[in-house]
């Protein structure tokens, strides 16, 4: 059966020329393959990092792209290492990256040269911050045994007796959920019923001195009752 949108002469033999490509003496990668009899791949490539042209010197930004001749030139152990050779696209030089799997990088090997974008804090009056192993021991073996020892202290007396209590509260609040249930329910209905309450009597008051309906009384205890009562002493008689 012949495969979809394709065309199979009458001459194609499949097991003769085994695809269509074959049949008509092309690679499957089309012109990027046209190398590759010497080991290289057209591909492309983006540059990882600011250079400068070594043939016209001019700056080429991090990020601009080229169709690169990609080879494999050796092994670090079992990673392969490739090599980049890209043609400028501001004259006709030719420079060439490689990749670096010992160090993590890309190196220009040849054609261009990395700009140095380092920036060195001792040099520009400033302080160099070193990284240290905050989790290396200490180098005194006394200092590390007291550390060890505070640790065991601290976990004695304090983390320990802290997740017990805490142990405690939780077998307390789930031994018998129902019931706490319960408990909580009948909170609630009681705090809505004196809430209820004072809505009643809120809608009452507005209603006996016409006060808007969005208007907010105060909460009722000893302190407004003093200062309502205070207020009223020192009102005018009309």
């Amino acid at each position: 059966m012949q495969g979809f949108n394709k065309y199979y002469p009458p001459d194609y033999d499949g097991e003769k020329h085994g695809s269509l490509n074959s049949y008509r003496g092309k690679h499957a990668l089309g012109d990027r393959a046209r190398k590759l009899d010497q080991g290289i791949l057209i591909t492309r490539f983006e540059l990882p990092f600011n250079i400068w042209c070594g043939t016209c010197n001019n700056h080429i930004g991090m990020g601009v792209r080229y169709n690169a001749e990609k080879k494999k030139i050796g092994n670090y152990y079992s990673t392969p290492i490739f090599s980049f050779r890209c043609k400028c696209h501001l004259c006709d030089g030719w420079f060439e990256i490689q990749t670096d799997p010992k160090n993590t990088r890309y190196v220009v090997v040849s054609g261009a040269r990395q700009k140095d974008e380092e920036w060195d804090p001792e040099e520009n009056g400033g302080f160099a911050v070193h990284d240290t192993d905050g989790n290396a021991a200490p180098v005194d073996p006394l200092a590390a045994l007291e550390k060890t020892t505070d640790a065991q202290i601290h976990q004695t007396k304090v983390q320990i007796p802290r997740l017990e209590s805490l142990m405690d509260v939780s077998d307390r609040y789930n031994s018998d959920p129902y019931s706490l249930s319960l408990k909580a329910r009948k909170h609630f209905r009681e705090d809505k019923k004196i809430w209820k309450e004072k809505e009643k009597s809120d809608v009452q008051v507005k209603d006996r001195y016409a006060l808007p309906t969005n208007f907010s009384l105060a909460e009722e205890d000893g302190e407004t009752i003093k200062e309502a009562r205070e207020q009223w002493r020192k009102a005018p008689l009309a």
